[in-house]
């Protein structure tokens, strides 16, 4: 994997790729979403794995997508196809995918687990998705899957207003299972994935695939979404915002 900023390893019949770029809080980078899109795509080839996990770092799941990637694009027009790649994979999966958060989980931090069958998070947990704050849209088919999963108004206060949630609201909400110990939180997410690979795995994948419904329309949305996310990404308003996050971060 590339500079090790994800770390693919197998516990029995249980693949984990972890986050593992603390010193930018797991911000991710063009090449970490191809290392996590061959990392899943390899496990759902390989029949000895029988389910998926994603973690990310103490305190920071991911802080989102890596902004000088953006600036670049909205600098030269060139995106390349990393992130669209994995979130087409992303509805395809017919193994069990379980993600476990502590702390900062930002943008695709968040949207990544509307795709989890369980996450698990710790209290300290914060979820935020900043799009139209940078001059974005909702990516990741969350413009689909939020609003059914909490409801129009809660929906827009995520993918809108840019509120965070906490924890507790994101379990109120549908977007995650339930609450852990800091201290536990590893310990239960692979103890929930042992549960799940010791089941049977058609039966088990027939029964995801029923739960999750019409991927065509999910395809579909995230197509959509990809398309205006690229066009915004050159937009005057999302070039500024980066300037002056950058510029923030620089003082």
């Amino acid at each position: 994997m590339s500079d090790a900023h994800i770390l693919v390893s197998r516990e029995g019949a249980i693949q984990i790729a972890r986050f593992n770029r603390p010193d930018k809080k797991n911000a991710i980078t063009r090449a970490m979403y191809a290392d996590l899109t061959r990392a899943l795509g390899d496990g759902e080839a390989d029949d000895a794995v029988r389910c998926h996990v994603i973690l990310g770092q103490p305190g920071a799941f991911t802080s989102g997508n890596d902004l000088a990637d953006f600036l670049a694009f909205a600098t030269t027009g060139e995106m390349g196809t990393e992130v669209l790649d994995l979130l087409r994979l992303l509805p395809r999966l017919r193994k069990p995918l379980v993600s476990g958060v502590d702390g900062l989980a930002i943008g695709i931090g968040t949207t990544l687990h509307m795709h989890c069958d369980l996450t698990l998070a710790t209290e300290r947990s914060v979820f935020k998705t900043p799009f139209v704050d940078l001059g974005l849209v909702a990516e990741a088919g969350s413009s689909l899957l939020a609003p059914a999963m909490m409801g129009h108004q809660r929906a827009f206060a995520l993918l809108a207003m840019g509120e965070d949630f906490t924890a507790r609201q994101a379990a109120d909400a549908g977007l995650i299972w339930k609450i852990v110990g800091e201290a536990t939180l590893e310990g239960e997410v692979m103890s929930t994935a042992e549960r799940l690979a010791a089941k049977p795995p058609e039966a088990l994948a027939l029964t995801k695939r029923l739960l999750k419904g019409d991927r065509g329309l999910l395809e579909a949305r995230i197509a959509e979404e990809a398309e205006l996310f690229a066009d915004r990404l050159k937009s005057d308003e999302a070039r500024a915002a980066f300037m002056a996050f950058m510029a923030r971060k620089g003082s």
